[in-house]
């Protein structure tokens, strides 16, 4: 099989890049996906959010043990099938700050990625419930959804009591300013998810003939000849196209690259995989958020079940205090359910809640690495988290924030009494606590680095370094975090990509 474009993964990127690339008739595409046709209706129910994970539809990764996490090991969910992630994330819409996307300008030079650059994205990709006000997207595909008479009762309380501190109140986490307290965006749309299968590969785009949509097909192997790929093997047979886009997420993008003989020239030997191509970055600079599960409270009243996802509202600021401006560094986020890590009780629904809290830019860094060339072989996946004197003091800075808007009177009509951490007030007694409650965010990122700097895994236009026409586009391509979730701005960087493939905005 030929084609112009070979997209490599269904996910949140793989799925707006095929939508978007086969408007032009004459553009051949083939979209290739490892899992299927999404068809659990639980993935539709925000509430089943994160009940839904180690199903068949997650590919249901497993962290190495970590120092910085008592020896634990974190299970990370990255979904398998069309939609990839969208159909098991927290559903959060969250652009990032108008900082986190300067980081992105000074790594690259390129200001596409600034945050005046990617404005455009945005607007394209939101159907938000501000839409038309010039700084919230009207009319595209996905929909963003601030809600208003659903919010929690506890999660209004736990709003006010921000306020009380001096946070300011915000209309949502996309203006470019994110500290403050808000109502968290939702990708909802008639109380249903919305994944980014269904908002771009709609029975219309489907419909296309110039689209071939290859479900349940791995890409197992890139063959490279001098700086081009010219052919990508699959479990369905070989597969020839012009130009290559990798769009399997933070860690099958490098995975593949790995299997395929480009990477680590040490990393490779390992594996056992001869070296075509040597990207000695590639896989590591890997990044994730984390948070406190959680600062938990006893309830004085029923707590009843959210109407929305369980995790309601986030405020985010500075470490220094609740009424510093500038980018965020620490967030604290309202539960509404007893969120806890594995390594407490949780009590039971309805009868305590948790104020989550983390950093929003970590500055530890992980790597990843194949262990052979098939795709069998497991991934070994390395955080490193907390591994900075940085993380851990913004990490107690985070939950002493939590406990601070935690006792507000504005909370005290659900507050009975605070369960965890508990008389825990040292520096190394909350270092040992976070240990033991932090989970993953589900954020990993970084892995595929984009930058002008000689390390760079990725170019500013996103080409892999060294490879003529093949590029990357995907989370793994984050030069840093932004302060929250980032899938509002991976789609971003998808949409700004096709626009130049495209030559539209």
């Amino acid at each position: 099989m030929r084609f112009d474009l070979a997209i490599v993964g269904g996910g949140s990127a793989g799925a707006l890049l095929a939508a978007r690339l086969s408007e032009d008739p004459t553009r051949q595409v083939v979209l290739i996906e490892a899992g299927g046709e999404p068809t659990d209706p639980d993935i539709l129910n925000p509430q089943m959010w994160p009940a839904i994970q180690h199903r068949d539809y997650d590919w249901d990764y497993r962290t190495t043990p970590q120092p910085g996490l008592a020896g634990r090991a974190l299970s990370w969910a990255r979904g398998r099938g069309l939609g990839g992630s969208s159909m098991l994330h927290a559903l959060g819409h969250f652009r990032g700050c108008r900082e986190d996307f300067a980081t992105w300008e000074q790594a690259t030079g390129d200001p596409r990625w600034s945050w005046e650059g990617l404005m455009p994205a945005f607007l394209a990709i939101e159907d938000h419930s501000y839409g038309g006000d010039g700084i919230h997207g009207k009319g595209g595909p996905m929909p963003v959804w601030l809600p208003g008479e659903e919010v929690s009762p506890l999660a209004r309380a736990f709003i006010e009591a921000g306020a009380g501190l001096g946070l300011k109140r915000l209309n949502g986490h996309n203006t470019g300013a994110m500290i403050g307290v808000t109502p968290n965006s939702l990708m909802i749309r008639n109380g249903k998810r919305v994944t980014t299968a269904e908002a771009w590969l709609t029975p219309a785009v489907r419909a296309r003939t110039n689209l071939t949509l290859l479900t349940g097909t791995l890409v197992t192997r890139l063959i490279l000849a001098g700086s081009r790929i010219t052919a990508l093997e699959t479990s369905a047979g070989r597969i020839e196209a012009d130009q290559i886009l990798l769009s399997a997420g933070a860690l099958e993008s490098p995975a593949l690259l790995m299997r395929s003989g480009i990477g680590p020239e040490a990393v490779l030997a390992a594996a056992g995989i001869p070296c075509q191509l040597a990207v000695p970055e590639l896989g590591r600079n890997l990044m994730d958020h984390l948070l406190g599960a959680g600062n938990l409270y006893t309830a004085k009243r029923p707590v009843a079940p959210s109407r929305l996802q369980h995790s309601e509202s986030m405020a985010y600021m500075r470490a220094e205090g609740f009424t510093a401006n500038g980018q965020p560094e620490i967030v604290v986020g309202c539960g509404v359910a007893p969120i806890t890590s594995e390594m407490f009780d949780a009590p039971a629904q309805g009868t305590a809640y948790s104020l989550l809290f983390g950093v929003t830019h970590p500055t530890s860094r992980g790597e990843i690495r194949v262990t052979g060339p098939s795709p069998g072989d497991p991934l070994v996946i390395e955080p490193r988290y907390l591994s900075t004197g940085n993380d851990r003091r913004l990490f107690r800075a985070a939950l002493k924030a939590a406990r601070e808007i935690g006792a507000r009177p504005e909370l005290d009509p659900w507050r009975d009494h605070e369960i965890l951490p508990g008389p825990v007030y040292t520096d190394a007694d909350l270092d040992a606590f976070i240990a033991q409650a932090a989970i993953t965010h589900h954020h990993p990122s970084g892995t595929c680095r984009m930058g002008r700097d000689a390390g760079a895994v990725t170019t500013p236009d996103l080409r892999l370094n060294g490879t003529d026409n093949l590029a990357v586009v995907d989370a793994s391509v984050l030069p840093a975090l932004t302060a929250g979730p980032i899938h509002a701005a991976v789609l971003a960087i998808a949409e700004t990509f096709a626009r130049g493939i495209a030559g539209a905005g």
